[in-house]
């Protein structure tokens, strides 16, 4: 039994700010720095990203998506029989934020969070497919909400904090669900993960654990983005040179590929170091910033608006997450 990909959709706030306007809401809240103008978007390709209301949550951008795809299929938030959520971002430490979704949504299946990064949702659709194929489930619903606005620090004192928290003004609020249904055929037929779990302080979000349970300076993101390119270059293409090895195939037997975008100058090194033909992207991250684990989700849901894939046709999905974590999987809608 292969597990299938029948519907995907993205829900992303209708709010957007710019990045003129990150830069001007930071040199309003920070007395003696000022960052240099253009600076977020001449060093990212990202004009503007996407934030969520004051009284939205992680899970609000799951259901929205969630709704769209059972809507897709004609079904009803009863026919799933699980219900994963796999997101960085979170409405509470406990319980699951998988719980309050289901609940949200009128899902009486059982459910559970996967959380690593912005592998999350990919991760998620590795547990879908796994549970499928050994017949422990057979409709599956993926979902992620992703709000890091919550996680940006607006007031900083200098230019060292400012590069510190630089990564953080490429995120994007957004949400994305996929619903994962067993097949005799088609469907997922590749996946892989690795991890370079030396690297995991390059980026954190170090609030809430155990470490920092309580201080609010440690609910900023921070992060060094050049350090997490060097990581990912490090670890290498094998992974997804591996991919097409064992597979027999080419980045040209594929409608799409979509590939975790951070910035648009790691995305054409990244593109580059894999060979991946550049019509085979959906560039979604001038528009719409890094949307973190609803990246890839988003990019096929695209794809898909846009008449660039439809059933029967392959699709890669290309991912790299802070920890340092990669993973690639392959499916035939």
């Amino acid at each position: 039994m292969r597990a299938r990909i029948t519907a995907v959709a993205a829900h992303l706030p209708p709010r957007a700010v710019t990045s003129a306007e990150v830069e001007a809401r930071i040199a309003a809240e920070s007395p003696g720095f000022r960052p240099h103008p253009t600076i977020v978007e001449r060093m990212t390709g990202i004009r503007a990203r996407h934030v969520m209301d004051d009284g939205e949550q992680a899970s609000d951008l799951a259901v929205a998506a969630a709704r769209r795809v059972l809507a897709e299929r004609g079904i009803g938030a009863g026919a799933v029989d699980l219900l994963i959520f796999g997101s960085a971002s979170q409405d509470l430490i406990e319980p699951a934020t998988a719980h309050i979704a289901a609940a949200k949504l009128g899902a009486s299946c059982p459910v559970f969070d996967v959380k690593n990064a912005c592998n999350s949702f990919l991760n998620g659709l590795q547990m879908a497919d796994a549970l499928i194929r050994t017949g422990q489930h057979e409709r599956v619903l993926v979902c992620t909400g992703e709000s890091p606005s919550r996680a940006i620090r607006w007031t900083v004192r200098d230019r060292a904090q400012f590069v510190d928290a630089f990564a953080g003004y490429t995120l994007s609020d957004g949400g994305a669900a996929m619903l994962v249904e067993a097949a005799p055929d088609g469907g997922i037929f590749y996946r892989d993960f690795a991890a370079v779990s030396s690297a995991w302080p390059i980026g954190t979000l170090p609030a809430g654990g155990s470490m920092h349970p309580r201080d609010p300076e440690y609910t900023y993101f921070k992060g060094d983005g050049r350090r997490l390119k060097d990581a990912f270059l490090a670890a290498g293409p094998e992974i997804f040179a591996n991919a097409l090895t064992k597979t027999g195939l080419s980045w040209d037997d594929f409608a799409v590929v979509a590939v975790h975008q951070v910035t648009l100058p790691y995305l054409e090194v990244l593109r580059a170091t894999l060979g991946i033909p550049p019509d085979r992207l959906v560039v979604t991250l001038p528009e719409h910033g890094n949307v973190a684990s609803a990246s890839l989700p988003l990019q096929l849901a695209t794809a898909i608006g846009e008449g660039r894939c439809r059933p029967g046709d392959r699709v890669a999905l290309v991912g790299l997450a802070g920890g340092v974590s990669l993973g690639v999987l392959f499916a035939e809608l």
